[in-house]
């Protein structure tokens, strides 16, 4: 069963909470991080895209920048712009997007419950990034970004983290970069610590939403830890991770939609043609057409829009893979028709998140960048959770999840 503990957070004071924290460092490049923050020396940046301390250009895989981020938190720290809790606290972290509110537990979740499957996850990841992470990792000695967990419905913590979020919270703010509201409670409360700790205890298992990298990550750095100390108890801060855990039904998943560079010589025609053996075609005209159900896809050509449903007999419904709007649209599109074979590798076939909507799909395709663009009626939770207990893997580019947790609102020192 999943172990989660209270740690003492290291977070900027209240006042500065805003200038701060940041967008996590995999959603923007290095460019990006430079003139988000410019002007803004207290910016988390600093220490998650620490190449930016140094001309441009600099490869963000120097040794130099790994160092660079260890320098950069004890600046924070002795600046004050960070500052360790005196106590073991778990923390609410409240995230508003487009009038809808979700809320998290923050804590730290023990390795070993990822390496043993009860903290399931249902991606592949790169071993190049997780290398990155764990020299981030092993040079500040520290989990400054979190993992994004859910959890299956729990009335207990449900009505537990309604109460504390009547309370005043840390901080409260709009960020201006995306408009996101990000709000923080302690929970320092006795009672309230030994509920939660007993609450996750009990449960079977959580699941990553989002995080895969730092989870692998972490494990590894756990593991590697563990070795090198003879006296290792497994219950030292190393073997534990930071992660906010989200009820599941609160959780937003958005469409992850494709764009695509040709349609492997066939003509507008002959692929229209060609789609119907496995789907119902519809013009819908020159308005952006959204899928209005699962197995619905909407794509746009030669400034149309189209649906297309599949027909009955090309998915199996039993299968939790083969269900997945994601997995028929590769094997009966991309692949079948397109040449498409490996989404992973493939410079014919590009992904849009569905928070840039469907016009940026008809932008891409008008401006001639792209041929055809692809919309995805969006995997659910329920979905994710399926795939991940029975052991199985999402397809490539499957769940977009939105917002992001933002990183530098609780950091958990490894020591």
């Amino acid at each position: 069963m999943p172990r989660v503990k209270p740690f003492r957070g290291l977070r900027p004071p209240s006042h500065l909470a805003a200038q701060v924290s940041s967008r996590p460092y995999d959603v923007l490049n290095s460019a990006e991080a430079r003139e988000e923050c410019c002007g803004n020396e207290k910016s988390l940046y600093h220490i998650i895209r620490p190449e930016i301390n140094f001309p441009e250009g600099t490869d963000e895989h120097d040794p130099r920048v790994y160092s660079e981020a260890q320098r950069q938190l004890a600046h924070f720290v002795e600046q004050g712009w960070l500052v360790q809790d005196q106590k073991s606290c778990y923390y609410l972290y409240a995230q508003t997007m487009n009038g809808h509110t979700q809320y998290g537990i923050v804590l730290t979740a023990h390795v070993d419950d990822y390496n043993n499957g009860f903290i399931k996850k249902h991606e592949l990841t790169r071993r190049d990034k997780e290398d990155d992470r764990m020299k981030h990792l092993f040079a500040t000695n520290a989990h400054i970004g979190s993992a994004f967990l859910a959890f299956k419905h729990n009335p207990i913590l449900v009505r537990l983290i309604d109460r504390v979020a009547q309370g005043q919270p840390e901080f409260d703010f709009v960020a201006d970069v995306d408009g996101f509201r990000h709000t923080l409670w302690v929970i320092d409360d006795t009672d309230d610590i030994a509920t939660i700790t007993r609450e996750f205890g009990a449960m079977d298992a959580l699941y990553i939403a989002d995080g895969h990298h730092r989870s692998a990550a972490a494990a590894r750095v756990g593991l590697e830890r563990a070795a090198a100390n003879p006296n290792h108890q497994g219950d030292e801060e190393y073997n534990y991770y930071l992660a906010v855990c989200f009820p599941a039904d609160q959780l937003t998943i958005l469409d992850y939609n494709r764009v695509i560079t040709d349609l492997n010589g066939m003509s507008d025609e002959a692929f229209l043609a060609a789609l119907q053996e496995d789907f119902e075609v519809t013009e819908q005209g020159a308005e952006p057409y959204a899928p209005q159900q699962p197995h619905q896809f909407s794509l746009y050509l030669n400034h149309k829009w189209y649906a297309l449903d599949a027909r009955p007999g090309t998915f199996d419904p039993t299968d939790p893979i083969g269900v997945l709007d994601v997995d028929i649209s590769s094997r009966l599109i991309l692949d079948k028709l397109l040449g498409i074979t490996d989404l992973r590798s493939s410079k014919r076939v590009d992904f849009v998140g569905g928070l840039r909507g469907l016009t940026e799909l008809q932008h891409r395709v008008d401006s001639g960048e792209m041929k055809a663009a692809l919309a995805l009626y969006p995997v659910t939770m329920n979905q994710v959770m399926r795939i991940a207990d029975t052991g199985n893997i999402m397809p490539p580019k499957a769940t977009w999840f939105e917002p992001k947790l933002r990183s530098g609102v609780v950091i958990h020192l490894m020591e």
